[in-house]
């Protein structure tokens, strides 16, 4: 079986390739090609996964291009994790909206729509060029923003493109490691769109055990969630909000607390990678080592400004586990290729299953997931504050995709300006002037 991989060359391909390492049963993925349009991060990239696989009894091969139709041919699984625009764009999306006075970050608020608008063309070309070559293949998105992305890419693939992500399961296995539970045989009780969902229930042979939490202060208080919104807060949502949801509730805060770092979180990534592939470039770096020492750093500084706006200090070694997007993209494989049955929180179209929303929009729910793909599992209605959030972003999504196809400037203005953290329409107008101006990319916005 065949996976491509596009952005062949990001830093994170070594956790998706480590997963596959621990695969072999029959139907494995026995082939890996990476795609990039960066030679260089390619050859850096395969260098660690060739140390990562040596000694590995049935290592599945692994090869790297630059041509996009040559990688996806064959495909039976494509994995989608571009960045355009680089961390170069990103900084540039957090300075530039920074100096507004509103949040720049990648996929919530002012640098979301920016890097939307941005990515939204290039994954569309993308899903065109999979219906034609590999129109048998799955797509696993995990391009943010991911449920734009993946809605973008669905008005082309329909069900057969799949969103991931690694925030809610996350979230899961840290209530459940508060509760006593193993993760595994937890029912999770999550529902949003991505990086914008609640997790509303954790229940084990039957029971909910989050009131069980939300009634026990020093446990509410004890994880990375519960010290970054406070015990007080929580409980009066009755719910643990995903930790993107900071950015909307303390939103001032956290505005504050970027403007007054040092640098952006997108400023830092880009210097720290530069220098990885700077190192990986000289002659005798030992690839794992140099990359591990890298992603133990990324993790460790993970949302560091939202928790110096919470006054929380530095994340606790048991929060720094994520919820292994990979671990997330292999269930998925393997539920299809193997009709292996899995539930998965995952991000497809709506289908119904949250009745604010229209069928087409792309959610993020629980799904079972079987060799015909992965089905929503109908969840009961949110309240209304966050059918409000919900509604809303949703709203400012369809902008972006609309302005995508049209190449019109107002209604990119208009994806801006209806944003919940965007306070102006004039802000609306300078964010898109000042981005256009920086990117390239955005050259397509005409009038």
């Amino acid at each position: 079986m065949k996976l491509t991989i596009l952005g062949g060359g990001g830093f994170r391909v070594p956790l998706v390739y480590g997963a596959l390492l621990g695969d072999h049963a029959e139907g494995r993925v026995t082939h890996v090609t990476l795609h990039d349009l960066d030679a260089d991060r390619l050859s850096a990239i395969a260098r660690v996964l060739a140390e990562q696989g040596a000694g590995v009894p049935d290592a599945p091969e692994v090869t790297a291009t630059t041509d996009l139709d040559e990688a996806l041919r064959g495909a039976d699984f494509v994995f989608s994790a571009i960045r355009v625009g680089g961390l170069e764009g990103r900084a540039a999306d957090e300075r530039i909206a920074l100096a507004e006075g509103v949040l720049g970050q990648e996929t919530v608020g002012a640098g979301g729509i920016a890097y939307g608008l941005r990515t939204v063309p290039v994954a569309t070309h993308i899903a065109r060029r999979i219906a034609a070559l590999a129109p048998d293949a799955w797509v696993i998105n995990f391009t943010n923003p991911a449920g734009l992305v993946t809605e973008a890419m669905s008005r082309v693939l329909g069900d057969r493109v799949v969103g991931i992500c690694d925030s809610p399961v996350g979230l899961g296995r840290r209530v459940a490691r508060i509760l006593g539970a193993d993760p595994d045989e937890a029912w999770i009780d999550y529902v949003g769109l991505n990086h914008l969902g609640w997790l509303r229930g954790l229940h084990v042979g039957g029971r909910d055990q989050l009131p069980r939490l939300l009634a026990d202060e020093r446990a509410l208080g004890s994880f990375e969630e519960g010290r970054l919104f406070g015990p007080e807060w929580l409980r009066s949502l009755g719910a643990i909000p995903n930790e993107y949801l900071h950015y909307y509730y303390f939103n001032r805060e956290a505005v504050r607390a970027y403007r007054q770092a040092e640098r952006t979180r997108g400023a830092y990534l880009l210097d720290q990678q530069a220098g990885f592939y700077r190192e990986m470039g000289k002659p005798g770096t030992p690839p794992l080592a140099a990359w591990h020492r890298t992603l133990a750093d990324r993790e460790a500084t993970y949302m560091a400004a939202n928790r110096e706006a919470a006054g929380i200090g530095e994340r606790d070694e048991e929060d720094l586990e994520s919820g292994g997007y990979e671990k997330v993209a292999l269930a998925l494989m393997r539920a299809v290729a193997r009709n292996e049955r899995a539930t998965l929180i995952l991000n497809v179209r709506n289908r119904g299953t949250l009745s604010a929303l229209d069928a087409d929009a792309v959610v993020e729910v629980p799904c079972f997931v079987d060799a015909t793909g992965a089905h929503p599992v109908t969840v009961a209605p949110l309240p209304y504050h966050a059918v409000g959030l919900v509604t809303a972003v949703k709203g400012v999504e369809r902008e972006v995709l609309a302005a995508a196809e049209s190449g019109s400037r107002t209604t990119a203005v208009k994806a801006f300006a209806l944003h919940p953290l965007v306070d102006s329409v004039a802000v609306a107008r300078r964010l898109l002037a000042g981005y256009t101006d920086e990117h390239p990319g955005l050259a397509y916005l005409r009038s």
